[in-house]
């Protein structure tokens, strides 16, 4: 659906001395009022910035395909070569393609839904447009309680990094909240803008640690492994292995709050294109590679299949992109909640103080929470599943079947609109039944695993090295 022209919609000019007048008159009670009224007024979300202190725009679109590529590919890659043992090469490696494909066509209308709706910052916004006030509340706290909880997990890899270079020398807690702190610091920068280049790095790193992991399997391989093209299984562990291609492209979440921050929205697609096409061509090089050489033993992540110099070496080198992965994603669930309340206030655009303290403990709150969860709750690891069966599931692909729906019939022509775009409406219901099944599947198979833990003694205790 061709989207509408972005220019042509209202912008606020927030740096006018009306808008300076009514932000410093506006009290903590009125800017969920602003943020409301933003929403329904279609304002774009950060207006003109021309003599703003803050300039949030800045993100060109091969900087947005970095930033999507260094929090996409971080620990998905390392988790994918784990399916090819479970169910066989060739049912992974078809599997892994169409959900890139796919992810690539749900992105289109994720992208298209964002130009028609240029006040949309986040998930939350498009909620209320969706399924008003309650559809808000609900994706709005589903993206802070993902980018928190893959926060988490990026402190969960870089403690096992940390731990695997010091030959578990030293407490796993302490090394994951001196990684936490690091996380912390990155956060920081207001703009997205800011983080791009680090973004670049982050990318570099990760890639070559794949890359040089591929080289230690093959200079290392594993005796007397047995390779399988298809491997039959039973739903519980073909799905639980499923889990991995279909969470590995769940970055879905954040392209509203990305695409905000591009003065140029409408080459979103350029970046989206690049990402989904780098991923999976990576995704399908780096499993394939990994499994032939070691076998149905590798493990997940699969930089512990590797000798023990090899194994160091490629943590060391993917540190530095779990550190920029999880600033990412803690920056993400941070600047939600602060557009949330200071949209339309001068606290978004100057250097105010309580602009800045509100940031710094809204970044700290983030990388706290998802630290204590990572230390105090044995069963954490297990719960990311569980929270991105029930929200990555949506973000990635059902909900951008309801986009399509909505905007079809809001923008092109009501019932009549949908019922002569048959196909386009096909697809959308498919992509709504889809995500649903991910939903429920991905939920059922994650509580399983975490029954199972407790029945074998694998759940460890809170709070211990």
């Amino acid at each position: 659906m061709d989207s509408l022209d972005y220019e042509k919609r209202t912008k606020v000019d927030l740096s006018s001395d009306e808008g300076e007048k009514r932000s410093a008159q506006s009290s903590p009670r009125d800017y969920e009022a602003q943020s409301l009224r933003s929403l329904v007024e279609g304002v774009d979300v950060f207006g003109d910035e021309e003599s703003n202190d803050i300039h949030y725009k800045t993100l060109s679109w091969p900087f947005v395909a970095i930033l999507m590529i260094a929090e996409i590919v971080s620990n998905g890659m390392l988790a994918l070569p784990n399916a090819l043992a479970v169910v066989g090469i060739v049912p992974a490696v078809i599997l892994i393609v169409f959900l890139g494909m796919f992810a690539l066509f749900t992105a289109k209308l994720l992208i298209d839904f964002k130009l028609n709706h240029p006040e949309v910052h986040n998930m939350g916004d498009a909620g209320y447009i969706l399924f008003g006030p309650i559809g808000r509340e609900i994706l709005s706290a589903g993206t802070v309680v993902f980018a928190i909880c893959a926060t988490g997990s990026e402190l969960l890899s870089g403690q096992q990094a940390l731990s695997t270079l010091s030959n578990q020398g030293y407490c796993s807690m302490w090394l994951l909240l001196i990684f936490a702190a690091a996380v912390f610091l990155v956060a920081l920068p207001r703009t997205l803008g800011n983080l791009s280049h680090l973004g670049l790095f982050s990318v570099g790193l990760i890639v070559f640690s794949g890359v040089l992991a591929m080289i230690g399997a093959s200079i290392n391989p594993t005796e007397g492994r047995k390779l399988d093209v298809v491997v039959t299984t039973n739903f519980y562990d073909a799905f639980l292995a499923i889990t991995n291609p279909v969470f590995a492209y769940a970055g879905h979440f954040m392209f509203f709050i990305l695409m905000s921050e591009m003065p140029r929205p409408k080459d979103a697609m350029k970046a989206a294109t690049c990402l989904q096409g780098f991923s999976t061509a990576f995704y399908v090089a780096f499993s394939v590679v990994m499994y032939v050489y070691i076998g149905p033993t590798i493990q997940s992540p699969a930089l512990l299949s590797l000798p023990p110099l090899w194994s160091k070496t490629t943590f060391a080198i993917a540190l530095g992109n779990f550190l920029i992965a999880g600033s990412l994603y803690s920056h993400t669930a941070a600047k939600l909640v602060f557009m949330r309340f200071f949209r339309r206030t001068r606290h978004v655009h100057s250097h105010t103080v309580l602009g800045w303290v509100c940031w710094i403990l809204l970044c700290l709150l983030a990388v706290g929470v998802a630290a204590v969860l990572a230390i105090a709750v044995p069963i954490f690891s297990y719960l990311i599943g569980i929270v991105a069966a029930v929200f990555a599931s949506w973000y990635t692909y059902g909900l951008a079947g309801f986009f399509w729906l909505h905007d079809t019939y809001h923008l092109e022509g009501g019932w009549k609109a949908i019922s002569r775009r048959w196909i386009g409406t096909i697809f959308a219901l498919l992509t709504i039944l889809m995500g649903a099944f991910i939903c429920g599947a991905g939920t059922y198979v994650s509580v399983k695993l975490i029954i199972d833990a407790y029945d074998n003694g694998l759940v460890g205790h809170p709070f211990t090295c």
